[in-house]
């Protein structure tokens, strides 16, 4: 059986680690963990790798950057390895440069105990001085850990060797990965590399740097891996603290994939956390997965094609509708259930298309959430995301969403067109026209079917309007910005049921 490797965090003597970050980056509750897990097993990308037996996968907040976990993984499924090695990066002791394996013992999650590969684990740490068993580079380190839930759901049976790897020397990362190969190559073995990529870029930014430093991993080559990363950093990008958090890991799982036959990777998927439903833009860290095969015979970057956005503004399709509503309603359903969230990825053009958007939910017809994103900045896709959790769970007028009140719950979504300033409050037409008034540095909104809902005239709505933004009645008359849009609004009873 060929070897899987993994990068993540390393050993100490005969005892459990504890979970040190469930409840923080993972959920602490094993049947929401074992829930979330399997639905970002579910949602993973497909993309057959031949003979697999490293992988990279990243290490942040499950909310973020499982779903590019899962890519990764969802690759070597397949596999029944003996053992799983993870190499962690060092986050927590920063003295420390060498190699920190956790030679016995096991690693505790809420799903229980793994058991560390002793054998394979000691195999390691006679073969050189710098690889050493030291309890504190794990106790609190994140990046081995998060990745142990993946292995025991996918592969129950596995032993696991964790790693700690506190610098990217180039003899050090060489010597692991030579060792690693050595002690994997007469048994089955799966190796892991735990790294976030770019840390605080914009978005952009970030989409570009993470491409070139995936590519240049995928290439199979350590030194342009390397030089990838010095010639971003040094590009003077905004907001840029490094390019790969988990370089020593990349460079050790590369040189132990090129040892057991595996010199090429396949590039899976690519996603950042502003890609995420609760992620800011601004300031994202980026997540790659990268899987290294037998049979992989050229590098292949397929995966980090960027979905391109197309579509005038028109209205949506019936299909596209029930896209949406069902991604509200998923995207709601498993934060109910796991306090995850599935990632926003359509394959639908139209739907990344960077539109404003309204969720709006009703229980047995009365308003139970309602927040909308008028900025035309974010995917269509995203948006409904964002909106939909934020109903469910921060609309303050509203106590959060229960799961024993979500059989009751109806979902609306309006898709609204970009706002225009209207001259005089009689150019607004009630129920074709949004609202936004803006005065003394308030403001607030009215979607068209709210006026129609509740029997208002204009100037009721103004008045209601101005009631709304904390403004006297009337305030509408005077000095205050109108402006209009108008909104797709759809339901599920209409498009779903």
């Amino acid at each position: 059986m060929t070897a899987l490797i993994i990068a993540g965090p390393g050993e100490a003597l005969g005892e459990t680690r504890p979970e040190a970050v469930a409840g923080s980056f993972y959920p602490a509750d094993p049947s929401e963990l074992r829930r979330a897990i399997d639905c970002y097993l579910e949602d993973a990308v497909d993309r057959p790798v031949p003979g697999p037996m490293a992988l990279i996968a990243p290490h942040a907040g499950y909310i973020y950057s499982a779903q590019i976990a899962a890519d990764a993984y969802k690759q070597a499924a397949d596999l029944n390895p003996s053992t799983v090695i993870i190499i962690g990066t060092n986050h927590t002791v920063p003295a420390f440069r060498g190699a920190a394996v956790w030679a016995e013992g096991s690693f505790r999650t809420p799903l229980g105990e793994v058991p560390v590969d002793a054998e394979f684990a000691k195999k390691l740490l006679r073969s050189d001085e710098r690889f050493v068993s030291r309890k504190d580079a794990h106790e609190r380190e994140h990046s081995v850990e998060v990745q142990v839930p993946f292995i025991q759901v996918l592969f129950p049976r596995a032993k696991i060797v964790p790693v700690v790897v506190g610098s990217a020397d180039p003899d050090l990362c060489d010597a692991l990965g030579d060792a690693l190969a050595d002690a994997a190559a007469d048994r089955g073995a799966l190796i892991v590399a735990s790294t976030d990529l770019s840390h605080y870029p914009a978005q952009d930014d970030a989409a570009t740097t993470d491409g070139r430093v995936l590519r240049a991993i995928a290439a199979g080559d350590p030194d342009s891996v390397r030089a990838t990363i010095r010639r971003e950093m040094n590009r003077g990008i905004p907001g840029l603290s490094t390019a790969a958090c988990g370089e020593a890991p990349i460079l050790v799982v590369m040189r132990a994939a090129r040892r057991l036959g595996a010199p090429y990777g396949v590039a899976v998927s690519y996603a950042n956390s502003g890609d995420a439903a609760i992620g800011d833009p601004g300031r994202v860290v980026g997540y790659g997965a990268v899987v290294f095969g037998t049979g992989v015979t050229s590098p292949d970057f397929s995966g980090l094609d960027r979905p391109s956005a197309k579509g005038d503004g028109s209205p949506l399709r019936a299909d596209q509708k029930r896209a949406l509503l069902r991604h509200a309603r998923c995207t709601i359903d498993q934060y109910l259930r796991t306090r995850t969230a599935p990632l926003p990825r359509a394959d639908d053009p139209e739907l990344l298309v960077a539109r404003g958007a309204f969720v709006t939910l009703k229980k047995n017809g009365e308003l139970r959430g309602c927040i909308g994103h008028m900025g035309e900045d974010r995917p269509l896709y995203r948006v409904v995301s964002e909106t939909a959790l934020k109903s469910a769970f921060s609309d303050r007028r509203f106590a959060p969403l229960t799961l024993e009140e979500w059989g009751e719950i109806a979902i609306e979504i309006s898709v609204l067109t970009p706002r225009r300033r209207v001259a005089k409050p009689g150019d607004i037409v009630v129920g074709r026209d949004g609202v936004v008034i803006e005065k003394d540095g308030r403001s607030a909104i009215f979607l068209p079917q709210v006026a129609p809902e509740q029997g208002w005239s204009r100037e009721e709505m103004l008045d209601h309007l101005c009631a709304k933004a904390g403004l006297p009645g009337g305030c509408w008359k005077k000095e205050a910005r109108l402006f209009v849009f108008q909104a797709d609004v759809f339901h599920e009873e209409e498009v779903v049921r």
